[in-house]
C-alpha cells in the first residue's frame, strides 16, 4: 500500500527535492551534516535537532524505496 503512493510520486521532482535538503541550509553547513555529526557524538536530545534530522533524511529515504521500487517493477 505505502508503495503505491510512493510510486506515484514522479521521479523528477522527488531526486530536485531530495538534492535540495541534502545541502539546506548551504551556510554555513547542511543541517542532514551537522545532526549526523551530532547524532554520532550523542550530542542529539532536543527535539528540534530530532526533527532536523527526520526532515532533511526522509527525503534520501523516500527517493532510495522510489528508485529500488521502480528496478523491482522492470525484473
Amino acid at each position: 500500500m505505502i508503495l503505491k503512493v510512493i510510486n506515484r510520486i514522479p521521479l523528477v521532482p522527488l531526486a530536485v527535492i531530495t538534492v535540495f535538503m541534502l545541502f539546506a541550509p548551504f551556510s554555513p553547513e547542511p543541517h542532514l551534516l551537522e545532526k549526523s555529526r551530532m547524532l554520532i557524538n550523542g550530542e542529539l536530545n532536543k527535539g528540534i535537532d530530532i526533527f532536523d534530522l527526520f526532515w532533511h533524511s526522509i527525503w534520501v529515504i523516500l527517493l532510495l524505496l522510489r528508485l529500488i521500487s521502480a528496478k523491482v517493477k522492470t525484473q
